[in-house]
């Protein structure tokens, strides 16, 4: 069965000092966008893509997912992405609106998307999906823990931007089968990891992680690797 490719990207700003690579530079990033029109993709939401997939459309999609929420998502990423006519997810921390990447310490300091960001995100035809409350990792979570981030998380970005709230992103990439069955009971349709697992693929997602050193070469070998370990040709 073939995988979907799914970039996994954080913030998109200029940044000088970043020791966790999550930033990607704006130039950097409209680049990457011109080289995947290029080469023939589409950038789209998850949800867009799992359906697109369900109903044997899917090729030649790519789905975009940015992690954390940062309030570059609105200024940087957005415009550039209407400007390709691409979608993209943006997992929110739903407990952290307008408060900063307090859990990167001592990366720099980086605001998240206000409870306003969200909504216009939303109002833009963007996909917003729960990152949890507060970026905690779930593994280590009480079950009442587990049940906040995943199920409080969801209820509240659904109340706040108006709309079905379908994909959950694993904090850290960190999941096994307790964090899938949350994740289930809550309702989403889908939820996002890092790399592939043996768990069930459609609540853990393998993403390509993207960063600031990614030009057309090494996003063309990482295009080239998805293909051969996801088992062929799309």
């Amino acid at each position: 069965m073939r995988r979907d490719l799914v970039l996994m990207y954080h913030s998109v700003e200029q940044c000088d000092h970043d020791p966790f690579q999550v930033t990607v530079r704006p130039d950097r990033f409209a680049g990457q966008l011109r080289w995947l029109r290029r080469a023939g993709w589409r950038g789209v939401a998850m949800r867009d893509l799992l359906r697109a997939r369900a109903a044997g459309t899917a090729d030649r999609l790519v789905g975009l997912t940015f992690d954390d929420g940062y309030a570059d998502f609105v200024t940087e990423v957005m415009p550039l992405l209407a400007r390709h006519g691409f979608t993209a997810t943006v997992f929110v921390l739903a407990g952290r609106l307008g408060g900063d990447n307090a859990w990167d310490r001592p990366g720099p300091r980086k605001a998240l998307m206000t409870a306003a960001d969200v909504r216009r995100a939303a109002d833009a035809g963007l996909e917003i999906g729960s990152h949890g409350l507060l970026h905690r990792p779930l593994p280590a979570a009480d079950p009442a823990a587990l049940a906040a981030e995943v199920g409080t998380s969801r209820a509240a970005l659904s109340a706040l931007c108006g709309q079905d709230v379908p994909g959950f992103c694993y904090p850290y990439g960190q999941v096994g089968a307790r964090e899938v069955a949350a994740v289930k009971a809550a309702g989403y349709e889908y939820a996002c990891a890092v790399g592939r697992s043996t768990l069930d693929s459609r609540y853990a997602v393998p993403r390509v992680f993207v960063g600031d050193r990614d030009g057309p070469t090494r996003l063309a070998a990482k295009w080239l690797r998805h293909r051969i370990t996801a088992g062929g040709a799309r």
